[in-house]
Formats: C-alpha cells, sequence, structure tokens
C-alpha cells in the first residue's frame, strides 16, 4: 500500500513539474518575450525534472536535474514580472483611440464612441464621437451573442438603451497592435491587452451583422429583464473600468479576463447569485445561461426565444443608415412588456 501511495504522490510531483514547464515555454514562445531557445531549454528541463521523479534509482539525477529546472524556472519568472501592460503602443487603427467617461450626477459624458465607416471589414473610415446621455434615461441592457464557428463559441458584449432613442453598445475586446492576429492560445500568455470597445451601434452590431462575411456571423438580441436601477448600476461599474484601463492597462486572457467573463464580473454590481459556469466558459451557451437565470423572456422556450431574437436579415434590410437600433429590436421579445419577476439578472 505504502509503494502504491509513494508512485502516485511521485506521479504528482511529475505532472506538477512537467506542466509547470510546458506553460512556462509556451508563455515564453506565444507571449511577448518571443524567446524560442529559453522556452525549449524550459520545457526539456522540466520534463527532464519529472522522468527524474519517476526513476527514483539515481536521486543524484534527480536532485541535479530539478536543480537546473528550478534555476530555469527563477530566471523565467524574472523575465516574466517584466512584462507589464501598455497603451503606447503601434494600435491597429479600430482599437487605437481609448474612450473615457466624465461623470456628473445624472450626466454622463463619454468622449472618444467609436462610429467606424465599413466598407469592409479591413477597409473603413475611423470616426469619434462624444456625446452626454441623461442617466435618468438609461432603461435597458441588451445582450448582443455574435456566432462564426458553431454553437459554442460566440463574442458576447451588452449595448444600453435610453428610453428607446439612443443605444450605446460596449464590447470587452483584445486591443491588437498592427500587424498582429487574434490567436485563443496566445491570449493566455499575456499577448493582449484588453479594451472596453465603446461604439454607436452601426459599429459593433453591423460590422456583424452587415459587413463581415468571411465567415459570415450569425447575430442575436436579447433584450433582459434588468430593472433600471440596476441597468444604472451595471452602466456605471462599466464607465469606471474604462476610466481605470485608460489610465492603467490590464492584459486579456483567454479564459479569465475575457468577454463573457468581465461581463459576469460586472454583473456582481447587482447580484452575487451569477456564478462561473460552464455556460460562461463555452461562451455560446451565455444567453442560455441568463435565461436559466431569468434575465431574458422565459414565457418561452429558449430555442423560440433564440430564433426570434436574431437581428442579421432586420439588420440588412435598411443598412447602417438611421434607425438602426430600433430596426434590429422590432419584433424581438421583450420581458418589460409585461409584469414579471426578477431572479438573478445579467
Amino acid at each position: 500500500m505504502r509503494k502504491v501511495g509513494s508512485l502516485v504522490v511521485r506521479a504528482l510531483v511529475a505532472l506538477a513539474l512537467a506542466a509547470t514547464g510546458a506553460w512556462s515555454a509556451l508563455a515564453l514562445l506565444l507571449g511577448p518575450p518571443d524567446a524560442p531557445f529559453f522556452a525549449a531549454l524550459l520545457a526539456a528541463t522540466g520534463a527532464a525534472a519529472a522522468l527524474s521523479v519517476l526513476v527514483r534509482s539515481r536521486p543524484r539525477l534527480t536532485l541535479w536535474t530539478s536543480a537546473l529546472f528550478a534555476v530555469a524556472l527563477a530566471a523565467f519568472a524574472v523575465r516574466w514580472s517584466a512584462v507589464e501592460p501598455s497603451n503606447d503602443r503601434d494600435w491597429q487603427n479600430d482599437v487605437a483611440v481609448l474612450t473615457t467617461a466624465d461623470i456628473d450626477g445624472d450626466r454622463v459624458t463619454i468622449h472618444n464612441i467609436r462610429d467606424l465607416e465599413y466598407r469592409s471589414e479591413t477597409d473603413y473610415t475611423p470616426r469619434y464621437y462624444d456625446k452626454t446621455f441623461d442617466l435618468r434615461e438609461l432603461d435597458s441592457a441588451d445582450l448582443i451573442a455574435s456566432y462564426w464557428m458553431g454553437d459554442a463559441i460566440a463574442h458576447i458584449f451588452v449595448s444600453f438603451g435610453f428610453a428607446g432613442k439612443d443605444y450605446l453598445a460596449i464590447s470587452i475586446e483584445t486591443r491588437k497592435e498592427k500587424g498582429e492576429e487574434y490567436s485563443t492560445v496566445a491570449g493566455f500568455f499575456r499577448q493582449y491587452e484588453i479594451l472596453d470597445v465603446v461604439a454607436d451601434e452601426r459599429d459593433l452590431i453591423g460590422v456583424r451583422t452587415n459587413i463581415r462575411n468571411n465567415p459570415p456571423e450569425d447575430v442575436y438580441l436579447y433584450r433582459t429583464r434588468t430593472p433600471p436601477d440596476r441597468v444604472r448600476r451595471l452602466f456605471l461599474d462599466y464607465l469606471r473600468e474604462i476610466n481605470a484601463l485608460a489610465a492603467h492597462p490590464e492584459f486579456y486572457n483567454t479564459a479569465t479576463t475575457n468577454c463573457t467573463t468581465g461581463i459576469l464580473a460586472h454583473s456582481h454590481v447587482n447580484t452575487t447569485a451569477n456564478r462561473y459556469s460552464w455556460k460562461i466558459a463555452l461562451s455560446g451557451y451565455a444567453p442560455l445561461y441568463v435565461y436559466e437565470k431569468g434575465g431574458l423572456d422565459d414565457s418561452m422556450p429558449f430555442e423560440e426565444l433564440r430564433r426570434r431574437s436574431r437581428i442579421n436579415e432586420a439588420a440588412r434590410a435598411g443598412g447602417l443608415g438611421g434607425g438602426f437600433s430600433q430596426r434590429i429590436r422590432a419584433g424581438v421579445p421583450d420581458p418589460r412588456d409585461g409584469a414579471v419577476a426578477v431572479r438573478a439578472l445579467p
């Protein structure tokens, strides 16, 4: 029995050593350090240390390989701690300008709201404007889900409505440099800063419904039943983050700091009932998660709500001109139209 226990312990230690070496090597290879030789050294010493733990017949070998791995790991830790986020890089044009907000009682002025004039996904004229909103008119928070590779993965963001007249979309995204492509794997390793894109719906939604076609995206707009007081707290929490990131940038992380985990974190200003779920990890199921929490119209099965919430045709019907926000909401079920019970909210 002791031998079995000892073997299990050694196996766990070996697994920990190998996993630590592999993660550190990937961080050096895919993250900002871009150090393939050092990455190979860490992977090799980690694997050697793991194997030496499993083979007990040569304790001196275990000592030396473990010591070598410890030195390499310490050097990695020093180098990795020096990787810091920045707002001063050669950014792609669509994320080059940061948004900020001035809050004065019930009046909020948003600076640099993005409103790109698209000719294609990559050909556009950068446009930004400032606008002052009255928080007393803030009455809705809609959940937008955009799919391009099946049901499991989607980009999720929120759009805030002011008395059905003005809408402001906020999307948590990666801030990429010129020539940089997004990689899910690289997103684990401090490759990108995180950015709250604050934009006109014709920009953030319109590019997905009307412009992109390689691959095309299916876009759904879900109207939530969040009461105005909770919408206000949620909106102000976003604005606090927007101002904070403008002053102190942070890294994006594919698993822990992304579009869906960001929305979940913001939702905690209203309720702690929204806990992490596999439906958050597989972001395409986030709308179902909100539905199950009572945040969407549950007078019909979710599949019917999903069908009626698809907005691609409505968006394309009138182009990206005036009335876009009102047109894409026509026919979308709105749980606020009737008396609803409020449970855990998005």
